[in-house]
């Protein structure tokens, strides 16, 4: 749970890709490269009243010599958006941490499916970037209401060729998951974008019996759940033994900083894996959008998981 490297950089260039879109490229003032990242990489924009928001990088990961993110304005949004539309223009200061990547490419795969739903294409930019120059096999399937509404869209047709599917509902052309097809070797699905899209992508390869560790997704959003009750629970620290309670109106990251565990975090909303931590035993109660089932057998996010009367932290 190390803490993020917070650099002071300044906006290059901004545009806007689509006229809700401003795509950015952002860069160090003093420094010629910026800090290694792979596709599927985000970075959090920290804006001045102490908010932060994730955006994924949609560059090219061989260029370091600056980052690129797209920035959707949310008229419904916390605030994030419009922030960063007023006020990231060209020479602006911007506050934005080194990257991480929870939505990685599978090496080893022989085929990626990546599908994108409006802003949600961003990080397959980056990915199709990667897997062109690597000569992979792949294919995009890129989802928005019309061209003019498809974020970075010239972007993705230089790089990706042939390789582009278009799925513009303007045209009468919406996205089937059934394109994806069976199940195979060395295939592996990427979806990013609205929530209805992933679960259509989801429900769609779970009829189809696609196994879990072949289906890989990414939100920005918080799991909602109003009908959720949080209850207390005890933490148990591995290392030393001592019992915390957590109440009902805490979360479990509150509760460890109160107890002088320098822990560090991010959104807090549970979509950004900064303060993931690992547990040894206990029924953990997983509210966050960025673990994969795999990793939820050790480890928890304690800025929105918890626990049914205790849990036993690796710390």
């Amino acid at each position: 749970m190390t803490a993020r490297i917070i650099m002071k950089l300044k906006v290059a260039s901004a545009r806007l890709t689509t006229p809700a879109v401003l795509h950015l490229r952002l860069i160090h003032p003093q420094r010629p490269e910026l800090p290694a990242w792979d596709p599927g990489a985000h970075v959090d924009l920290r804006l001045p009243d102490g908010r932060v928001r994730q955006y994924s990088l949609c560059g090219d990961p061989a260029d370091r010599s600056g980052y690129e993110i797209a920035v959707k304005h949310e008229n419904a949004g916390r605030g994030g958006s419009s922030w960063a539309h007023a006020n990231l223009r060209l020479g602006a200061v911007a506050h934005v941490s080194a990257p991480r990547n929870n939505f990685p490419l599978v090496e080893s795969a022989r085929e990626h499916i990546l599908i994108g739903g409006g802003i949600g294409v961003t990080p397959f930019v980056a990915m199709a970037r990667r897997l062109a120059a690597q000569g992979a096999g792949f294919v995009l399937h890129d989802c928005a209401p019309s061209a003019e509404q498809a974020p970075l869209l010239d972007e993705l047709r230089a790089v990706c060729g042939g390789r582009l599917r278009e799925w513009f509902s303007s045209n009468g052309r919406r996205f089937d998951p059934a394109e994806i097809g069976p199940p195979r070797d060395g295939a592996h699905v990427y979806a990013c974008g609205p929530q209805r899209l992933l679960d259509a992508v989801r429900d769609s390869l779970s009829a189809a019996c696609w196994p879990e560790a072949q289906v890989h997704s990414e939100v920005f959003q918080a799991t909602l759940d109003e009908n959720f009750k949080p209850e207390p629970f005890d933490a148990r620290i591995a290392s030393t033994g001592a019992v915390l309670h957590v109440p009902a109106d805490r979360s479990l990251l509150q509760v460890l900083r109160d107890h002088g565990f320098a822990t560090a975090s991010s959104c807090e909303l549970g979509v950004c894996g900064t303060c993931t931590c690992g547990y040894r035993d206990g029924v953990v109660i997983h509210r966050d959008v960025v673990l994969p089932v795999a990793s939820r057998q050790d480890r928890m996010t304690p800025c929105v998981s918890r626990a049914r009367v205790g849990v036993t932290l690796d710390l």
